[in-house]
């Protein structure tokens, strides 16, 4: 029969009160977009200056002279590191605590004095190897309590644990068909070393694991990877204050605001979605949610809860919680938890720029009464505007003010710098 009707009532599919999701094809525009807009200054700058950095010229400078690479010599030394956590051998519980507070102490302030002390080493470098020692000292110091919670559970049952001591408060499905190691079968040079390249920094005794590497997917994180470097490579803000006049702070903060932003976004998808992704692959680590649907974040809380779960997940496990054990209430944990956030991200900026300027630091504890704020006056797609507005403005401030001081103490007095400004 001939259908005469053919209208009904629905909403349209952009609006809010539709209740279509599928968006894959606006990202997949997005990527595209982003590929072309950034491809004629890169090939620009390819025809202009050629290739800059040849790889396999690097390796044999490295090879040749490996003492004039100190930032690449203090990350390969990690290595040793966890071989000096292993050698010790059966010791009491005191002196094994006083060992792990002084490597600890060493893994954080050695980099720190050799960035410092040695001008060879850029700023990019030493925030790199900066940035490894401060995972190592996260990986070692769950290493550390998880191990220490197995010996307090073997002590009070007198028998060897059945399960791992895991995030979660019981292992997935997947890890129960896999055989499992219990306490002290775990403590072994291999154990460890597959913990510290592993992509977390939760220590388990069993990881959940996949059943084999696919290579599709693997070439897929890699082409990522490598695409998204370029990204990173082409699109570079240059912008320089020589006088803190606040209309030009205002109109350079502006200009530095998307630029910065298609950083931190292209940054984002590198290094936890391909390269974490990568690794994961490699290793057969099972667990993949590095991240959360942080970009529907309506509160700053949300925001700093699903964006980084690595972190995330070490903060709430060894941090937050054994603080809230020991009698602390939640607004004092929460704000130890943003402290101590915002000493490392204080540590990896100031230390490699060889300046102590707290912004990062003021930055991140700006985002406790910021976080109250968003979530008692604004609801919904307000508040998710605000958490957007917050990391494309407040990202550029800091590092506008970095850039400013930076120059101010490095290169005002460099003619050839002031001449290419």
């Amino acid at each position: 029969s001939l259908v005469i009707l053919c209208h009904k009532l629905q909403e349209s599919m952009l609006s809010s009160a539709s209740s279509f999701r599928n968006y894959r094809g606006v990202l997949n525009w997005c990527v595209v977009m982003l590929v072309l807009s950034n491809a004629r200054l890169f090939l620009e700058n390819l025809l202009r200056y050629g290739i800059l950095v040849d790889p396999i010229q690097v390796v044999s400078l490295f090879l040749k002279d490996p003492y004039s690479w100190p930032a690449a010599c203090l990350v390969i030394g990690i290595l040793g590191v966890c071989i000096d956590v292993h050698v010790l051998g059966s010791i009491s519980e005191k002196v094994g605590l006083l060992i792990y507070i002084f490597n600890l102490t060493v893994i954080l302030c050695f980099p720190m004095v050799v960035v410092l002390k040695l001008p060879s080493i850029t700023p990019v470098g030493g925030a790199f190897t900066l940035g490894v020692y401060t995972i190592l000292f996260l990986k070692l110091y769950s290493y550390k309590d998880v191990n220490r919670w197995c010996r307090v559970r073997t002590q009070v049952k007198a028998r060897s644990l059945s399960r791992s001591l895991s995030c979660p408060s019981s292992p997935s499905a997947s890890s129960c068909m896999q055989s499992h190691v219990s306490y002290p079968g775990n403590l072994s040079l291999r154990d460890m070393y597959y913990f510290v390249f592993a992509p977390t920094l939760c220590y388990e005794l069993n990881f959940p694991r996949s059943e084999s590497i696919r290579m599709g997917f693997l070439l897929r994180r890699l082409f990522e990877m490598v695409g998204n470097c370029t990204l990173l490579y082409s699109v570079k803000p240059v912008f320089i204050l020589q006088e803190m006049d606040y209309s030009r702070m205002t109109e350079r903060l502006l200009r530095l605001a998307v630029p910065n932003h298609l950083i931190w976004l292209i940054f984002f998808y590198c290094f936890f979605h391909s390269s974490m992704n990568f690794v994961a692959e490699l290793l057969r680590f099972g667990d993949r949610e590095f991240y959360r649907d942080w970009w529907n974040s309506e509160t700053i809380t949300y925001f700093w809860q699903n964006w980084n779960i690595p972190v995330h997940k070490w903060c709430l496990r060894h941090f937050y919680k054994p603080l809230l054990r020991r009698g602390a209430g939640k607004l004092l944990s929460q704000s130890a938890v943003f402290f101590a956030s915002a000493f490392f991200h204080e540590y990896l900026v100031s230390v490699p720029l060889r300046m102590f300027r707290l912004w990062a630091f003021m930055g991140m504890m700006a985002q406790l009464p910021l976080a109250w704020f968003v979530a008692k006056f604004l609801r919904g797609n307000y508040g998710n505007a605000a958490v957007w507005l917050s990391l494309i403005i407040g990202q550029p401030i800091a590092v506008l003010m970095y850039v400013h001081d930076y120059y101010v103490t490095h290169c005002q007095d460099d003619p050839t710098i002031t001449e290419a400004l």
